[in-house]
């Protein structure tokens, strides 16, 4: 199936994320999301019509990809954990491009104008993620844990960094498989 053209509003939307990624929002002017995203001025403003409404838009965007990611977490055959770990691990992605997004949100949410607006979205996004993880879960502090060791994963991602030691994703799947459902352990009680 062909790929639809992308619409004005999600290429200013991509070219405000990479901008945020590759320079910070000192780098993400208007002008140059508009010159990135390949649209006039006037074309940005038409969508978003201030610094603050491009900011709402990714943040929307945010909220709107971890949903469709969660989505996909509860589905996933392998179960909510094994999802949440093999798409936290460095070379890997959301299939729904929300990690390109929460990355660009990291980018506002540190002491940027928009600051507190964008970590309240990351906070709500991080919640409803531990929330998928307890619909396998029954444990809070194993389904805190999963998660934890996903953010740890993910700041490999981040940095660069590469997994070390002899343990792989696989390992730590197959390990927390075993808590999540050996009797018992505190989520089977």
């Amino acid at each position: 199936m062909p790929r639809q053209p992308q619409g004005a509003r999600d290429r200013v939307l991509d070219a405000y994320e990479t901008l945020l990624i590759e320079q910070g929002p000192a780098g993400a002017t208007l002008d140059a999301v508009a010159a990135s995203a390949e649209v006039s001025k006037g074309g940005l403003l038409y969508h978003f019509g201030s610094k603050e409404a491009l900011v709402e838009g990714l943040l929307g965007r945010l909220r709107e990809r971890s949903a469709a990611d969660i989505a996909l977490m509860r589905e996933d055959g392998r179960g909510a954990a094994a999802y949440y770990l093999l798409t936290s691990v460095p070379g890997a992605s959301s299939p729904v491009g929300l990690t390109r997004t929460y990355l660009a949100t990291l980018r506002i949410a540190d002491g940027s104008t928009n600051g507190e607006a964008a970590r309240e979205s990351l906070a709500a996004v991080d919640a409803n993620g531990l929330a998928a993880l307890r619909s396998e879960i029954d444990d809070p502090v194993l389904a805190w844990l999963v998660q934890l060791v996903g953010d740890g994963l993910y700041l490999r991602t981040l940095t660069g960094a590469p997994l070390t030691g002899d343990v792989g994703v696989d390992d730590l799947v197959a390990r927390l498989r075993g808590l999540i459902t050996s009797p018992g352990s505190p989520s089977s009680s």
